[in-house]
């Protein structure tokens, strides 16, 4: 496996996406600190697969084996494994599946940090965020993590972040039910017009949100 046990690859990777994260979601609490860190995980087990240990096609490798036998399943390019599951041919790095991986990714991060800017205005004045993406949907913060998370599925699943994903996604949908509540409590009347007329996550779609306890 020639093309992996590439640990300081794993960690610098590692580092670049958790760090630019970090600086823009600013985990204050406990459960800010929770959910960050198991957005961390998820992205040390998707590139501890990549460049270091191929668990997932190792596991597999036996199925693979035989239904792939021409193919090099422990080649870094058959680690893209949607690509080898469909059958496509020649480079990976230029297949419509990885473009579309990379746009996800590297949109959801510079969209994390578009909203950021957003978001830090509106508490230094202490008001609402209602501006810019605030304007379409409520959290858009999570969505830019959400696409982040779905760009690297496309390019890279493994067993670890396919299970890890949809708890990832609940954990975002349960802080961005807890904010509210904290928002209700801050802002009243003011947050409360505000969601009553601003989707949560999908843009256009109909408003809505779960009274405060």
């Amino acid at each position: 496996m020639a093309h992996y046990g590439l640990w300081p690859v794993v960690i610098i990777n590692s580092l670049i996406i958790i760090i630019f994260a970090f600086s823009f979601s600013r985990p204050r609490s406990l459960k800010d600190w929770r959910t960050f860190g198991t957005f961390s995980a998820f992205v040390v087990a998707l590139f501890t697969e990549m460049y270091g240990f191929p668990l997932t096609i190792y596991l597999f490798s036996g199925w693979l084996g035989s239904h792939y036998p021409e193919l090099d399943i422990f080649s870094h390019d058959y680690g893209h494994l949607w690509y080898t599951l469909l059958g496509f041919t020649g480079d990976p790095h230029s297949n419509p599946i990885h473009g579309v991986s990379d746009l996800l990714i590297s949109g959801g991060l510079i969209f994390l940090g578009f909203t950021w800017m957003f978001l830090y205005r509106a508490q230094r004045k202490g008001v609402v965020a209602t501006s810019g993406p605030y304007a379409y949907v409520r959290h858009p913060q999570y969505i830019a993590f959400i696409a982040v998370m779905t760009g690297f599925l496309i390019q890279w699943p493994t067993l670890l972040t396919v299970l890890m994903y949809p708890v990832l996604i609940r954990m975002y949908v349960w802080l961005a039910r807890q904010e509210e509540k904290e928002a209700l409590e801050q802002f009243g009347e003011e947050y409360a017009s505000y969601a009553a007329v601003t989707p949560g996550f999908i843009p256009f779609s109909r408003p809505g949100m779960r009274k405060a306890a």
